[in-house]
């Protein structure tokens, strides 16, 4: 399974590269993960609706060039589907039983993602209610797939 992890932004706190490090070598055993980082739209602190429209779309085209026809994505979003960890990993093992083989996991930027990212994705997974930093959603993710592939393989990961 080929999965891509289609980030708004640059990471730049060591602490949680480290940590995403760590669970990227971890899953070298179970699938070839990528982290794939596009540019954030520089802007000012406060702007219209207008500006930040204007905003999400351009992030929006940038992600959008990173997604192939035959991805399943998964666009991470406040008003998405809250999942367990097991319900995560039962649809990674149902879309690579049923040929799904290419997986993105769409962040977006710090002001979400555009109308037509959300219009391509196939789903939308929510981690909670609450507003995480993306940088931080980057190392949840990639720890939960982690755990969904322990899970799928029946291997022991603490609770």
């Amino acid at each position: 399974m080929n999965i891509s992890i289609i980030a708004v932004g640059k990471l730049k706190e060591k602490y949680l590269k480290q940590g995403i490090d760590e669970y990227l070598k971890r899953l070298t055993a179970y699938a070839k993960v990528e982290i794939i980082e596009v540019p954030d739209e520089k802007a000012p602190e406060i702007l219209s609706d207008t500006e930040m429209q204007q905003v999400k779309q351009k992030e929006g085209e940038r992600i959008l060039t990173k997604i192939s026809q035959d991805t399943h994505v998964i666009a991470l979003a406040i008003e998405g589907k809250m999942k367990t960890s097991e319900e995560l990993a039962d649809d990674l093992d149902k879309l690579a039983t049923y040929g799904k083989s290419k997986i993105a996991f769409v962040i977006g930027g710090s002001l979400g993602l555009s109308s037509e990212v959300m219009q391509r994705a196939n789903e939308r997974l929510s981690f909670s209610k609450m507003t995480f930093p993306h940088q931080l959603m980057r190392l949840v993710l990639v720890e939960q797939v982690y755990r969904a592939f322990r899970i799928i393989r029946g291997e022991p990961y603490h609770k």
